[in-house]
């Protein structure tokens, strides 16, 4: 059974979500975020990355950064650039991207569901990041970044959401990356109840994106159950805000990697080591891998495939045979000396709409030494590794198109 519940969304008048809406605070750097924001007054960015209005001296961590994202909240609100629905609704949220459609539905999940593992995971979270998204929740006294969910498609929920989008959307509009985003508010509350009854018969949500967001609710939930002598249970707090589209509508793009040296092997000795696990020819050209267990190097200004020996990754685990275990196990960890990804400075990631063009740019620029191009990951792996209680490779799934944050927020107040 899985809980969804309805809320006063703060949401953009339609006209101005074009203007208000903007990518995630986690795939753009500082700067990136300064630039795109730079013309923008009203960019959400100034929300959910405020140190882009800081020098690049201030910690972003610091209360003065925390203490802006709540002023800049309040002046959408004050301006009335963004307005709160009077009535608790769910919202329909479609991405289209290159002509292919996710819908989703915008709702509040439970923080006990996630809390007792009702709601799976995938991932290890990091403690700084959960710290740092807690206290901007704290702050804005609001959720404003959307966990990216899914759950096994589902025929009833289908019908739903194709009968709630027949008409036109009340937000429609086209960003500048050429995503389409439209937006529906349901607000009958025969439909509420219909939606709650349909996602009542559905087994599991997983997580697909966001874990540090959900940690962050469980944290913040924590600390004003702490301070709420009153406590029900069925505060605005317990919950957390949600996208939930069905899993085969879900588009996985490749997560590539560079590496900034060898681990002091010429090209020639890495490639010899390479060679016991992979089967290793030159390319000819830019190397997109077209199966599994294929993966594209440059390296030198020359392109390889390689090609994963059977028996050399474990078949047996739901995370073995995915490629960015696979690369890590046979080549990353023993033969480029990195043990640890996720704190290693010598990689970084490359998320697959830059394209193969970015990891060139990358070594030609003499920044980093290597870069690999993989296979993506698929939606039925990353379910099967959180059904198994286990965890998937890190920095393994790149989700596309991007939900777009300011589109809907979950206020913690009443």
């Amino acid at each position: 059974m899985a809980i969804v519940r309805p809320f006063r969304g703060l949401r953009p008048r339609p006209e101005m979500a074009q203007e208000v809406a903007s990518p995630p605070y986690d795939v753009l750097s500082t700067e990136e975020a300064r630039q795109i924001a730079r013309n923008n007054r009203n960019s959400f960015l100034r929300v959910n990355k405020a140190e882009l209005e800081f020098n690049g001296e201030t910690d972003p961590y610091s209360e003065s950064v925390y203490r802006r994202s709540k002023e800049n909240l309040m002046r959408l609100c004050n301006d009335g650039i963004m307005i709160r629905d009077k009535t608790p609704s769910f919202y329909t949220y479609r991405l289209t991207m290159n002509n292919r459609r996710q819908t989703g539905l915008v709702a509040l999940a439970s923080v006990d569901e996630y809390d007792h593992g009702k709601i799976k995971k995938h991932e290890h979270t990091r403690p700084e990041k959960v710290r740092d998204r807690a206290r901007h929740m704290e702050y804005l006294e609001a959720q404003v970044g959307p966990v990216l969910t899914t759950f096994k498609y589902n025929k009833k929920i289908d019908f739903i959401f194709k009968r709630i989008t027949t008409p036109s959307a009340l937000t429609d509009f086209v960003a500048d990356d050429n995503v389409r985003h439209e937006l529906w508010v349901v607000n009958d509350p025969a439909i509420i109840d219909e939606i709650i009854a349909a996602f009542a018969d559905v087994p599991e949500i997983y997580i697909a994106d966001g874990h540090h967001r959900s940690a962050s609710a469980s944290e913040v939930r924590r600390r004003l159950q702490e301070k709420n002598a009153d406590h029900r249970g069925d505060e605005i707090y317990n919950f957390f805000l949600t996208v939930n589209f069905p899993d085969q509508e879900l588009n996985i793009l490749p997560y590539n990697r560079v590496v900034k040296n060898l681990n002091d092997l010429t090209i020639e000795q890495f490639l010899q080591k390479t060679s016991e696990k992979f089967d290793v020819s030159r390319a000819d050209s830019e190397i997109r891998p077209e199966n599994p267990h294929e993966f594209g190097v440059y390296c030198g200004g020359q392109w390889f495939l390689l090609k994963a020996r059977p028996g050399s990754f474990d078949e047996s685990s739901p995370a073995g045979p995915i490629d960015a275990s696979i690369l890590a196990t046979n080549l990353i960890t023993p033969i480029l000396g990195i043990d640890n990804p996720k704190t290693d400075p010598r990689i970084d990631f490359v998320g697959g709409i830059r394209g193969t063009a970015e990891l060139v740019k990358r070594v030609d620029s003499g920044e980093y030494k290597i870069a690999f191009s993989l296979y993506p990951t698929s939606i039925g792996q990353l379910l099967s590794v959180a059904d198994a209680g286990e965890v998937m490779p890190p920095k393994s799934t790149w989700f596309e198109p991007k939900l777009r944050s300011g589109m809907v927020v979950n206020m913690l107040t009443e």
